[in-house]
């Protein structure tokens, strides 16, 4: 199939067909006249590489795991396993990290609006 077919089969554009070549997530054929030429199991390949985005893994990460599909076996599985078990460790300290700034900003937001309330207080005297 032709790379608009599997992008309208994987709900994807045509410009992340290309982007996943360039990064070596997906491979074609080509045509004679260089036109991409994708075989079916590029489909569920596609839809995998998607999972794997909003899971949040990098391209690097996602080339990583592949094998995992490629030719399955033990070994491969448990690198994949691995370094999604280390993805989810970077973004557990990611978030753990968003929590600690947000929690500052909150004192910051308190300490401007005790502020603020001390604008309209009158003054003493």
């Amino acid at each position: 199939m032709r790379i608009g077919e599997l992008a309208a089969r994987a709900g994807v554009s045509v410009r992340s067909l290309r982007y996943y070549e360039e990064q070596g997530l997906l491979r074609s054929t080509r045509s004679t006249s260089g036109q991409r030429h994708y075989t079916e199991e590029e489909v569920e390949r596609v839809t995998f590489i998607q999972r794997m985005y909003a899971a949040g893994l990098s391209s690097r990460t996602i080339a990583e795991v592949l094998p995992c599909v490629e030719t399955p076996s033990e070994e491969h599985s448990d690198a994949a396993l691995e370094r999604m078990a280390q993805e989810r460790d970077r973004l557990s300290e990611h978030i753990a990290e968003l929590t600690r700034t947000r929690d500052k900003l909150d004192e910051l937001v308190a300490v401007a609006r005790a502020y603020r309330e001390s604008l309209r207080l009158p003054a003493a005297g």
